[in-house]
Order: structure tokens, then sequence, then C-alpha cells
């Protein structure tokens, strides 16, 4: 008897830290119950402190590995993350094309937590123009947000504007995120070309944030994948990254990442007695 399992794919690259990147987000897709595979774009030398060297994957070998997972494993949804220059992202849209991606979650990723630049200046435009109109859903922060659009995003109103000039760029849905917009709620956008829907949960007060924005973009793309409707899978999204946020604990001296794992298994307390024997 066969199964029908889920799958999703993450098109990114990968964190030796494993907070972030290719590594959350196969993190992310098993503790959602979805069956993941990759396509590593580029491989990165990063712990909790930051980035210390990156290497791009050269493209034919990108296309090699998108055509491996497509032709014979498939998938429900897909999702991409770093994407560090303009050819790499040109030969990624070209690869969505070719197997017909319908549900594309795009997380403009440019920088990361630690304050690295992910993504050369020159690739914003390839980014905005190749492959935001092939997204099903396009996700950027507050930060993301400006560089796409070319505007301050720093309060709701300006993120409402944001949505619209993203979404003109041609992805389908658009969600805002305001985790960098200062409040005690986290409130995201999700923007339909007419519609706004509002989700918002109260911020969650911890320095171990790695991978908050990987993890959130796999989360809907894993949702998608189980076959939720747009709406609730961001929000359902929203709702596993605040508990994995509430569930963090340190793993190294920097900024340490979410728990993907939450809902499986706690941190053993260091002041814990070990039974011998």
């Amino acid at each position: 008897m066969s199964t029908r399992i889920p799958k999703a794919l993450t098109i990114a690259g990968s964190d030796s830290g494993a907070g972030a990147g290719i590594q959350a987000d196969l993190k992310t897709f098993s503790a959602l119950g979805v069956y993941g595979s990759t396509v590593i774009t580029a491989i990165t030398a990063q712990n909790t402190l930051g980035v210390t060297a990156v290497h791009e994957i050269p493209t034919d070998i990108v296309a090699a590995q998108l055509d491996a997972v497509m032709e014979d494993i498939g998938a429900d949804a897909a999702k991409t993350g770093m994407l560090s220059s303009a050819a790499i992202i040109e030969t990624v849209a070209d690869g969505v094309r070719r197997h017909r991606i319908e549900r594309l979650v795009v997380d403009p990723v440019m920088v990361a937590k630690s304050g690295d630049r992910l993504l050369r200046e020159d690739a914003v435009t390839a980014l905005r123009e190749t492959l935001l109109p092939l997204a099903f859903i396009v996700t950027p922060n507050a930060p993301e947000a400006e560089v796409l659009c070319g505007r301050p995003v720093r309060n709701e109103d300006e993120m409402r504007e944001a949505a619209r000039i993203i979404h003109s760029f041609g992805p389908r849905y658009v969600v805002v995120k305001g985790g960098h917009v200062e409040g005690g709620q986290v409130i995201d956008l999700l923007f339909d070309g007419t519609h706004f829907e509002r989700f918002a949960l109260p911020r969650v007060a911890t320095p171990h944030t790695h991978g908050t924005g990987c993890t959130f973009s796999a989360a809907i793309a894993a949702f998608l994948a189980r076959g939720f409707d747009v709406s609730t899978a961001v929000w359902e999204a929203k709702r596993y990254l605040h508990r994995a946020l509430e569930a963090a604990f340190a793993i190294g001296r920097g900024r340490s990442p979410v728990h993907h794992f939450h809902a499986w298994w706690a941190p053993v307390p260091e002041t814990q007695e070990v039974r011998d024997g």
C-alpha cells in the first residue's frame, strides 16, 4: 500500500552552525511532518557569532541538483533562501519555470542575523525582476522590504505600502514581517493584491533568533505542501515560529537558533544529576 507523503524542496545556502539555511529548513520540514529535499546554492562557514567564509556553488551544479530532485522526488511546495548572486538567481528561476513549480515561497535573504551580507548588491535587481514574478508568496522582513521597494518600512502603515509595491513586481501574495518593527506585538501583514490580513502575536524576549526568517518561510512551504490554504499556512507558520522562539536556548557564545523541535524535546538543565549505571 502506498502512502501519500507531503514533500517540500528548499533551495538555499548551507549553514555550518545549523541554525539557518538548508539545515533550519530541513529541521522545520521534519518537525511539521513533511519530507524535505535540498538544492544547495552556497556553503557558508558560520556559527552563532557570524559568517567567516562563503563559497558559491557553480550554477551548473545548482541546476543539476534541482533537476535531480524534481525529475524523481518532486515537490508539493518549494522555498528559496540564500541566492547570493544574479547568476544563481537566474539559474533557479530557469529551474522553477522548467519544472513548473507553482507553490514557491521566496524568502529574500539579504543579511545574516550577525550582519554579514548574503546577497550581492547587483543581485537585488535580479531578485526583483527575475524571481519575484515566479513567487507564490514572498516573505520580506522590514529591512528587506525597504531594499525591495526603495522606501522606509518602520511602522504598520509603511508595511502596507511596501506590500503594495512588492506585489506589483509579480508575486501572488506578499507577507511583510514585523519582527524589526518596534512594538510589544510582532505584526505580519499578508497581502493578496486587494486585501490585507493581519497576524499578531506577543514579542518573545529572547536573544536566540538565528534562523527565524528561514524557519518561517520553510514552515509556510511545509503547510502549503500539506494542503493548507495560504492564510492558514501563514498563521500556522507564525504560531510554530513563536513557540520555537519561546523554547530557544543557547548553543554558542552568540545569537543561537530557535528550537525547531520544541514539540518533541526540551534541553536538559546543566544542573540535572546523571544517575550512574
